[in-house]
Parts: structure tokens; C-alpha cells; sequence
């Protein structure tokens, strides 16, 4: 069997290379090799969150897998025909749902099939987008470019011991190309959710934070939520939607400062059209598309130029990166989703 090899120290080295090399593997029924997953990292090798999105992956795509184990730096994917799915699943910890549902959401949307997955884990913890961020922002350039899906929250759940549900339904979809260039809007919307915290406490950092953007003349519009959750926590997502733009930034509440966790620079100084989460999310959907896609950025991550690498090397699609004054903006010439077989 001819295997794509994928060096999964590349780049930023890390769980980005697994989610993707997995997720066009399915679309493209290319069978792949990743070796030295995340070996430059402290714990390297899959964790449980990489195994619970294999383990579900592997039964969506009736795949084959070769070293599917917490700690392997080895993986033979191989993928199979891609299947209606009802499934319910649990990572165990507090895992990241967000990152999970970054791989299937494609995978079934663009396979042209449907999914109904009830899954506990963390919705809102370190180094992940929040589910509010996946739901609210992800999901606008989703339906943008094509990609149908909707979930609803069940139960919040915080590190350590997570325990969140959200129920996922994918629809089948046709992928399309799209244009991001300029943030056209001064209208806000903050949404904060919290658990076993006090909320004057709360109520008091939202305000700031409101405060902050409106006297850089945005227009705020706020929604405070307690949503019980088994452990303490919070989670704050500021958006900003128009008509060729999409910017979002998410915090989570750090109970040592006291304070969220938010660099709100990044958000108040990036007039361009999406923010760099964002562009992450998008590289694989649009090397799908047909026609070029377009989007402006504030600067090009690790985690973006080794996506781009990837996501090229598994399809063949063909990108650009061009220097503006203020960013950059990158071009992804899509192979269409019909080609693929």
C-alpha cells in the first residue's frame, strides 16, 4: 500500500499536523503516515485527545489504524468508505471538544454525509477554542464557505475534570470558495458564560473590557450567562461579523490573576478580515473549494504555515502568501471536492 508520509515534527510540530493529515486522509481516501508526532513537545506522542478523534474518525470512515495508543509517535492511517453516523462518545478528560469537532466537521460535510454526535469533554479549556468560539465564529465562515452544521450546549465543562456535552448534527455540503479582506464593522458582540464563580466579580470584568473597546468606538453589545458546570470557570467571546469579515478572540478566566486571560490589542489593532485562529480552520475546507480562496491576516502563525504546508502536500492545492502593509494576505487555489474521489 503506498503510504504519504507525513514528518509530524514539521513546523510548529504539534496536534495541528495530526487533525489535518486525518481529516483529508478521510476526504481523499489517501492513506497516510505520520511519524514524529509531536516529539519536540514535553509529553510527546497522541494524547487522549488525538486518540478520541482517531477512535471516532475510525468509525465514521470504517478505517484501518496502526499505532493508536496514548504516547505513539507513529500512525498508519488508512481510511475507508465514509458512512451516516449516530454515535456518543467521552474523552475521558477534559479535552478539547472544539479541536475533535475541527476534524469531523469536514469530513462528513464535505464526504456529502450527516452525523449525530453527543460527546462529553472540556468545552472551554487551555490552548483550544472554546465552544462558543467553534459555534459563533467558526461556524459563520463554515456556513460562508458551505460547510452545514449546528450544535447545541449541553453542559459547560472546565479543566481539570471537564465533563461538557455538546451535541454535534454535520449535514451533507458543498464546499465553496470565499473572499475575507477588510473588518467593515464597529459592532461587537461579548458573550461571557461562567460557573461557581461570583458574579459581581465577573459582572465587574465584562464592564472593563466593554468599556476598553468602546472607547476605540466599537459598539458593544454584551451577554452574561451562568451556566453550571462540575468545576469553577469562565470563558469570554468577543466577536466582530460583517459582510467580509470575520474577527474573534476567546479568554478563559484565570482564577490566580483573577482576571481573563485576553490580549485585547489583538482584537482592538487587527483591521483585517479575519483573525489568525480563524485562518487556521480554514486552509483545509478551502483547498477543497473550487476557485481561489482569499483572506487577510494580521500575521502568519506557525500553526497556519504548517497547515498550509500539509494541507498542500496531501491535496495538491497550490497557495500564496503575499506581504501587505498591515499583514498578509493568502491565496489557496482550491482542487475542487469533485475531483476527489
Amino acid at each position: 500500500m503506498d503510504f504519504l508520509k507525513i514528518n509530524g515534527g514539521y513546523g510548529e510540530g504539534g496536534g495541528q499536523i495530526i487533525r489535518s493529515a486525518i481529516t483529508l486522509s478521510c476526504i481523499t481516501k489517501q492513506p497516510v503516515h505520520l511519524e514524529n508526532i509531536r516529539k519536540n513537545r514535553k509529553v510527546p506522542g497522541l494524547r487522549p485527545q488525538h486518540l478520541t478523534t482517531i477512535t471516532i474518525l475510525q468509525k465514521i470512515a470504517n478505517a484501518k489504524v496502526v499505532g493508536a495508543e496514548i504516547g505513539s509517535t507513529d500512525l498508519k492511517f488508512i481510511p475507508g468508505n465514509i458512512e451516516n453516523s449516530e454515535l456518543v462518545e467521552d474523552v475521558g478528560t477534559a479535552g478539547s471538544i472544539s479541536l475533535i469537532l475541527q476534524v469531523l466537521i469536514p469530513v462528513v460535510a464535505i464526504s456529502q454525509k450527516k452525523l449525530n454526535l453527543t460527546i462529553k469533554g472540556g468545552t472551554d479549556v487551555l490552548w483550544s477554542p472554546s465552544i462558543d468560539y467553534t459555534q459563533h465564529v467558526l461556524g459563520e465562515a463554515y456556513s460562508r464557505m458551505g460547510i452545514k452544521f449546528s450544535l447545541e450546549l449541553s453542559k459547560r465543562g472546565y479543566y481539570p475534570k471537564g465533563c461538557g456535552e455538546v451535541n454535534l448534527h454535520v449535514y451533507p455540503s458543498r464546499v465553496k470558495s470565499i473572499s475575507f479582506s477588510k473588518r467593515n464593522t464597529n459592532h461587537v458582540k461579548l458573550i461571557c458564560t461562567f460557573s461557581k464563580l461570583p458574579i459581581e466579580k465577573i459582572k465587574k470584568e465584562v464592564e472593563e473590557i466593554k468599556n476598553r473597546l468602546s472607547r476605540e468606538n466599537f459598539i458593544v453589545e454584551t451577554e452574561i450567562k451562568n451556566e453550571e458546570a462540575i468545576d469553577s470557570g469562565a470563558s469570554l467571546l468577543i466577536s466582530s461579523i460583517g459582510e467580509n469579515s470575520i474577527v474573534g478572540i476567546d479568554a478563559l478566566f484565570n482564577k490566580k490573576t483573577q482576571s481573563f486571560d485576553l490580549d485585547l490589542n489583538e482584537f482592538i489593532k487587527n483591521p483585517l478580515g479575519i483573525d489568525s485562529n480563524l485562518a487556521d480552520m480554514l486552509v483545509v475546507p478551502a483547498s477543497l473549494a473550487h476557485e481561489k480562496t482569499t483572506f487577510q491576516v494580521k500575521e502568519i502563525t506557525k500553526h497556519l504555515e504548517t497547515n498550509l504546508f500539509v494541507t498542500s502536500k496531501i491535496t495538491g492545492c497550490k497557495y500564496g502568501i503575499g506581504r501587505l502593509v498591515n499583514g498578509f494576505e493568502v491565496i489557496i487555489d482550491g482542487i475542487s471536492y469533485s475531483s476527489v474521489k
